[in-house]
């Protein structure tokens, strides 16, 4: 045969091994899946062969947070929304058994978009309360899949949390990277509006004209922000793992201060490279994969922007550890302190503590109050752009203690916020619009004659007092004086 047709003849069998179908992969060994509950992820398939793999899940319909102070009775996969993460390799044989608990109302099953085969599994997995069913597939393409519930009616079963995220890797396994995170955007329609308190029931009409009252990711609201938020060091490359589970609404899932440096477009094999914003379909998913090149917060947002500062599709993803030389080249910072309307000085002020700000008398402290002569107020602001109250009432002439608690988890830069109390007559667009340019005191012009009183801005879980005497008798407008906040962060101030 010779040197050559030896070469040839071995190329050859490579290359038939090399693109042997998954269907014809034979499998080695048997294995439990491992399942994660959002963020986290499963361990990398690696270089294993393609195995019979085992995955046990249960159905469950369970009350729990939606909101701060907001409950919801979700409908879940194993307890969590979304569902556990499942991690395969093309060619694994996956024998996948669904329990429906027993205290469960409805029947229910599973579509796994991974799947070939009637219904995605869903018609072979159909599942009454307090019953098991088991059923087989293999994995055949390699991709990030959306899976829900296609019990009838299947739109209620997906808005209630039945949904989660399968990944199926090539052969080989993908690229090994430092830092994985799985996240699903999801809206649900409540009969109560945003930020209503106590159970809140679904909300059909609402559904049906699409009018989400949250948008989320991972199934509540800062379910990716403050104590929740995640993680990784400068210099570390980090894959999201993104769905959109819907039911209706399209996402354009962006990273403030990050360039996707490759996304997986749809979940499957072809690859965009250098991506600000990626649009992900209701139903659909991307993996994404970025270097973190700078310390800081990156700001995980759905770019139909309301919908993040509003409605609750908006995450933290904190780069720590000390600025490299790269780093400091990639991004400079401030250049010109005095020309920065958030400047460091700005920023050293502890907001935690009672103080002295522009414009404003240092307030006693509440031993020294006479309460007899001393109106308190404690004014609430979150996340979602919103104050607990919109009329506060004191009497002409008092003395007036009020503090600013911001309960969300988004800092200052994000989410600033302030109480502003206008004059009568003061034009509150116009007002907003001269604030913006006035950084560097908190959002409120200097010197300003349409201002009684203000607060420093503060970021989530800070809080600041100030004092100040009631106005004359009327009716007055307070607002957050933030850039864009004063439309929905207003209300009213009355003096009797």
């Amino acid at each position: 045969m010779g040197v050559f047709g030896f070469v040839l003849l071995t190329s050859c069998e490579d290359n038939r091994k090399k693109t042997i179908s998954p269907i014809d992969m034979e499998v080695h060994g048997e294995m439990d899946a491992v399942l994660t509950a959002a963020p986290n992820v499963p361990p990398p398939v690696g270089n294993r062969e393609a195995s019979k793999v085992y995955i046990d899940m249960e159905v469950t319909e369970e009350v729990m947070e939606l909101a701060d102070g907001t409950e919801y009775l979700y409908w879940t996969f194993n307890g969590t929304v979304p569902g556990s993460f499942i991690r395969l390799r093309v060619g694994d044989e996956v024998e996948f058994t669904l329990k429906n608990h027993p205290d469960n109302k409805l029947p229910h099953n599973i579509d796994l978009h991974a799947v070939t085969g009637p219904g995605g599994g869903a018609d072979a997995s159909f599942v009454a309360p307090g019953q098991q069913v088991t059923f087989g597939f293999k994995a055949i393409n390699p991709g990030l899949y959306i899976y829900h519930c296609a019990t009838p009616p299947v739109p209620l079963h997906i808005a209630n949390g039945m949904y989660g995220l399968i990944l199926v890797e090539p052969a080989g396994g993908l690229p090994p990277v430092d830092k994985e995170y799985y996240i699903v955007q999801s809206e649900f329609y409540t009969e109560g509006e945003t930020g209503a308190q106590g159970l809140q029931p679904f909300d059909l009409e609402k559904a049906l004209a699409e009018d989400a009252d949250y948008v989320v990711f991972n199934g509540k609201m800062e379910a990716l922000s403050g104590e929740n938020a995640i993680e990784a060091e400068v210099g570390e490359t980090i894959r999201l793992y993104v769905g959109n589970a819907g039911p209706s609404l399209v996402s354009s899932f962006h990273i403030i201060g990050e360039i996707m440096d490759r996304v997986y477009a749809d979940g499957g094999t072809t690859i965009k490279e250098n991506v600000s914003t990626t649009t992900i379909p209701a139903g659909g998913a991307a993996i994404v994969e970025f270097k973190a090149e700078v310390p800081g917060e990156l700001v995980l947002v759905d770019h139909s922007i309301f919908r993040a500062f509003n409605k609750g599709a908006l995450g933290i993803l904190k780069i720590e550890g000390e600025a490299t030389k790269e780093s400091r080249e990639v991004f400079k910072g401030i250049i010109d302190e005095r020309a920065h309307p958030l400047s460091t000085a700005q920023n050293k002020v502890d907001r935690k503590t009672e103080q002295e700000v522009s414009g404003l008398e240092t307030p006693e402290t509440s031993e020294d109050a006479d309460d007899g002569a001393l109106t308190k107020i404690e004014l609430l602001s979150n996340d979602q752009m919103r104050f607990d109250k919109n009329q506060l009432k004191v009497k002409a002439g008092q003395r007036v203690q009020l503090t600013l608690k911001h309960t969300g988890n988004l800092p200052a830069s994000v989410m600033g916020h302030n109480f502003v109390l206008l004059k009568k007559g003061t034009d509150v667009a116009d007002f907003a619009r001269e604030a913006v340019s006035a950084a560097e005191n908190h959002y409120v012009p200097e010197g300003s004659n349409d201002v009684i009183a203000y607060t420093p801005i503060i970021g989530g879980g800070e809080e600041v007092t100030i004092e100040f005497d009631a106005p004359a008798p009327g009716t007055y407008t307070f607002i957050c004086s933030f850039p864009g906040h004063y439309v929905m962060m207003k209300g009213t101030f009355v003096v009797e």
